[in-house]
């Protein structure tokens, strides 16, 4: 598929691509935990000599003093081991600084941060979901980042428009290194078996179903050999739902301000919801659960197509380096449209002195352009940086290209409590699935139960 030129993207990335303020997609656990030392695993920092010296004016060595620092991520292994070897690259290069390394599980993540940062004990830095700002920044979690290393100015110049979201009360807290974008994966080979053209990948969603049914395997008793395409609601469904489907039937996610739910607005919201029900229950071209998780049936070559983000490209290299795929922008309708997040990080509040000169070093350098190249290549996430991202190595490579692509046409949904917001979703189409309930009023009621946790969110913030 042809790719929009660079100059061209940028200036549609600039105009069209929707500024991402979100809140959290996993609730806060602010209830108290043990207070003892992490039991995840802690990357121990390589050791750097005390000092260095630097030459002044008068040629008098003025010597650096020491300081460590502390960085907490969760843990995903290809982000903790780049982050390791950047650290050792980082502390060469600033010798008089030490950076320790600590990442927990997903789900202790915010717990961690709840219970240690409050109390002075958890990072100087520290990664976070980009849904997360809002509710760090309020419980007092985060400092504005400092302006003489990101300026607003700079920010927005070298940044997509996607930085907005760690900006909050004229002041920005959080700057990401990586966005991601959903696209289609599809497996050449099973094309090729179906008699497809494995260099033309659906277009909209018409022929989405239609490649989908010449993909489909069952055996005699029905059951699934390979499935056309994933269906599983609580991986990315929901999100393709909300922020691409939607908005390409024409409809709307929410108002701008975040205050309403828009989905049954239209008839968009309604004929997207119906769009991802007939995938099993008229065309029988995909079912939940099916390999357990939507990429691992895809990367097991059980599934002709699936829907993901550019995250799982490293993924599937090392779990499935002879799988023959591509990746192609998602089927559109009457509009295009992706769904996009991030991952940022922030300064913790009360560091200070020479701990938040190194910390903003060290922030600079995780968002510098030689580490978000290296991001790509070991992670798979997409540059947030405008002069990385529109390289051609990057916006023509025929499997990040499709995610690049996208980036002008990509709508991140404002989450106020991504767990249940899910669970309704996932409890919807069970409703349809497994009980037969009438679509249209199993969607009015998604609705209202998601406009309620709308409701609650911003009562409480009068």
């Amino acid at each position: 598929m042809k790719l929009i030129s660079n100059w061209t993207l940028q200036a549609h990335i600039q105009v069209h691509l929707k500024a991402i303020a979100v809140i959290s997609a996993t609730a806060i656990a602010l209830a108290g935990c043990s207070s003892a030392a992490p039991t995840a695993s802690t990357a121990t920092p390589s050791t750097s000599a005390p000092a260095a010296a630097n030459s002044t004016k008068d040629g008098q060595s003025d010597k650096k003093e020491p300081v460590t620092i502390e960085y907490w991520q969760y843990a995903f292994a290809a982000k903790v081991d780049l982050v390791n070897d950047l650290i050792k690259e980082f502390q060469a290069k600033n010798p008089h600084i030490t950076v320790k390394h600590t990442n927990f599980p997903y789900d202790q993540y915010n717990e961690k941060v709840a219970t240690l940062v409050p109390a002075g004990k958890g990072p100087d830095i520290i990664n976070l979901y980009y849904g997360w700002i809002p509710k760090y920044v309020s419980s007092g979690y985060l400092q504005p980042l400092p302006s003489n290393g990101f300026s607003e100015a700079d920010l927005k110049k070298d940044f997509f428009p996607v930085v907005e979201a760690g900006k909050i009360d004229g002041k920005y807290w959080a700057v990401p290194t990586a966005v991601r974008t959903l696209a289609l994966y599809y497996n050449k080979e099973l094309f090729e078996k179906a008699k497809l053209d494995p260099n033309k990948p659906p277009a909209n969603w018409e022929e989405l179903i239609d490649y989908a049914k010449k993909l489909t395997e069952k055996d005699a008793k029905g059951q699934f050999i390979t499935e056309g395409i994933t269906w599983q609601p609580n991986s990315q469904i929901h999100h393709w739902y909300r922020d691409a489907l939607i908005y390409q039937a024409g409809g709307q996610d929410t108002t701008p301000d975040y205050k309403k739910y828009l989905w049954n607005a239209s008839p968009a919201g309604l004929e997207a919801f119906k769009f991802v029900m007939d995938i099993p229950l008229v065309h029988k071209v995909g079912t939940r659960d099916f390999y357990e998780t939507d990429i691992n049936a895809f990367k097991t070559g059980h599934a002709g197509i699936t829907i993901d983000g550019s995250n799982v490209l490293g993924g599937i290299k090392k779990d499935a380096p002879n799988l023959k795929f591509g990746t192609a922008p998602l089927p559109s309708y009457k509009n295009k449209a992706t769904q996009s997040s991030y991952w940022a990080n922030g300064i913790t509040k009360g560091v200070e002195g020479k701990k938040l000169e190194a910390a903003t070093e060290f922030l600079k350098f995780l968002t510098s352009k030689e580490v978000q190249e290296k991001w790509v290549d070991k992670v798979g996430e997409l540059p947030a940086k405008k002069e990385v991202a529109l390289q051609d190595k990057y916006a023509k490579d025929p499997l990040l290209g499709a995610f690049i692509q996208q980036l002008p046409d990509a709508h991140a949904h404002f989450f106020v409590d991504e767990t249940a917001e899910k669970d309704n979703f996932v409890e919807a189409t069970d409703r349809v699935l497994l009980k037969n309930e009438n679509i249209q009023t199993v969607f009015d009621d998604l609705v209202k139960k998601n406009q309620k946790l709308y409701d609650d969110y911003w009562s409480k913030k009068k």
